[in-house]
């Protein structure tokens, strides 16, 4: 039997498909207990020890600037409910206004990206709003509208409202041409367009914005309470009540529990976004 023979007689070895790590497995590169690993959480841990150290150290220099850490704990644990209530009359106002200047952003963002006339009408007008100081129209906002939550509403939702009008309009536009003159050579209605191309497109562009403007709506609310007058709840009234009586403690924890309000909308949004755009690069 020659060479050749042999190996044309010879059994040839299946090749098996690559195994996929489970996304339970340190070894998958988007695994879900990663956060296990040293390299991940180490960091931040020391990160936060040193901090904790330089508060201590602080607050024994500056005692009338920074109080101890364990004033701002026993804050917390003595007056959690006040805390809250407090938070949540903040994550309504918060939300509530958000969803007033997204609805209004999006709106905007899809006729301007489809009419140029009112493309070219209202984005100067926009930006000219982005750079006004809104804190300085709050007492006209109450004048006009009252002691009630809408100057609040209006403040927070014109905070919110020009990421989300500049991302969206961006993404809506940013359609390649050679994909708009495939639908178009299908004879596709600019609503079709509109829902099956522009919209997809425009949405890692409108979360990117999301991601700015959730946090960013819980600092609007803050400013509009300590800015509005007539707030009788919520924690930049708490702030600014704590802040007039020399109440370091309540000031500082009142900061903490929006830190942690603002970390975790953060997070919210991480989560729609990698659900939503899982067919996107961009959540990789």
């Amino acid at each position: 039997m020659t060479v050749a023979d042999e190996r044309t007689t010879a059994p040839v070895a299946k090749t098996q498909p690559p195994v996929e790590p489970s996304r339970f497995s340190l070894k998958h590169p988007r695994s879900r207990i990663a956060w296990v690993r040293p390299a991940v959480w180490l960091p931040l841990v020391v990160m936060l020890v040193l901090l904790g150290g330089l508060w201590h150290w602080g607050a024994e220099q500056l005692p009338y600037l920074l109080p101890p850490l364990s004033d701002v704990g026993s804050s917390l644990s003595d007056q959690l409910g006040y805390y809250v209530h407090n938070a949540l009359v903040t994550l309504g106002e918060a939300t509530a206004g958000l969803g007033m200047g997204f609805v209004g952003a999006f709106v905007l963002a899809v006729l301007t990206s489809e009419l140029p006339l009112v493309r070219r009408a209202v984005m100067p007008i926009a930006v000219v709003l982005n750079v006004t100081p809104l804190v300085a129209i709050a007492p006209a906002l109450v004048v006009a509208f009252g002691f009630g939550p809408m100057p609040k509403l209006i403040i927070t939702g014109l905070i919110c409202f020009f990421p989300i009008l500049i991302n969206t309009a961006t993404g809506l536009r940013s359609v390649p041409q050679q994909v708009l003159q495939v639908y178009r050579t299908l004879d596709a209605s600019r609503v079709e367009l509109l829902w099956h191309v522009r919209v997809p497109n425009a949405l890692p562009y409108l979360f990117a914005a999301l991601r700015i403007v959730f946090p960013l709506s819980i600092i609007g609310a803050v400013v509009a309470e300590m800015s509005a007058s007539g707030s009788t709840g919520g924690l930049g009234t708490a702030i600014s009540v704590a802040s007039s009586m020399n109440q370091l403690p309540v000031v500082y924890a009142s900061i903490l529990v929006l830190a942690v309000m603002g970390v975790l909308l953060l997070l919210a949004v991480t989560v729609v976004e990698r659900r939503v755009l899982h067919w996107h690069d961009s959540t990789d």
